[in-house]
């Protein structure tokens, strides 16, 4: 919302918004908000000031809170998200997309919603990959941690699995392609995945005005796409490890 500053916290205690000042000089925190859930990811539009929370647990169950007056107040939404038995254990990851919300699950699945979170419902295109039953979980399970889209087609969608890799799709989530393959593989190092970069990807973004420009920090480095995930090259080369989580564009 204009004028105002605010920093989003997911916290294992709940929600925390630092709200700053214009020169971003003073910080005021307000929370901890939605009932103490751990929320594992918190984002916002700034356009209304609405912002979603996803998290949860085996005491809590797993859900999507929702505030429309920028943190003032709560509600929960777990239609549609099943737990217990063959169900997901928490929701690990947010993305916004031209007409949806997304959500990825521990294990990983993917959620979508089209009205603002209220309800939700599986997206079966990516959990009906042939590769699927051969996913593997990483140190912290089978985690669906990145959601990335184009907001310039609607169609198109990515994700990161830990330790599954990265999928697409550009009709909607209907169908999903795996996109691992590494694009300089005569030229890396010991921890030589043949031809793939490694499956376990800790973190998936795209640069916002390039075209199909990708980046993902995994398990043995930063890589970088140019052509949205089809192939990938590894650039961190001067880097004092090949093993981190964030990366940002």
């Amino acid at each position: 919302m204009s004028g105002q500053i605010a920093v989003l916290l997911g916290t294992t205690k709940g929600v925390f918004l630092l709200d700053g000042s214009p020169d971003r000089g003073d910080w005021a925190v307000r929370g901890p908000y939605c009932d103490g859930w751990p929320i594992n990811h918190v984002i916002g539009d700034p356009t209304t000031g609405t912002i979603w929370a996803a998290g949860g647990g085996e005491w809590y169950g797993a859900g999507v809170w929702r505030s429309d007056d920028l943190g003032q107040s709560w509600a929960v939404s777990t239609e549609g998200l099943p737990v217990g038995e063959g169900g997901i254990k928490t929701l690990w990851s947010l993305g916004r997309g031209r007409d949806r919300l997304y959500a990825g699950a521990k294990p990983a699945m993917l959620f979508e919603s089209d009205d603002r979170g209220a309800s939700w419902r599986k997206v079966q295109g990516l959990n009906d990959h042939p590769s699927c039953p051969d996913w593997e979980p990483g140190a912290a399970g089978l985690v669906l941690h990145s959601i990335v889209a184009d907001p310039s087609d609607p169609g198109k969608l990515w994700v990161g699995i830990s330790a599954a890799g990265v999928f697409a799709t550009e009709d909607g989530g209907a169908t999903w392609e795996r996109r691992n393959r590494r694009s300089n593989a005569a030229t890396v190092g010991p921890q030589d995945h043949g031809d793939d970069v490694g499956l376990c990807v800790h973190n998936l973004v795209r640069a916002p005005l390039t075209h199909d420009l990708m980046y993902q920090q995994n398990h043995h480095g930063v890589h970088r796409s140019p052509d949205g995930g089809r192939t990938w090259t590894g650039i961190g080369g001067a880097l004092p490890s090949g093993f981190g989580f964030p990366v940002a564009v």
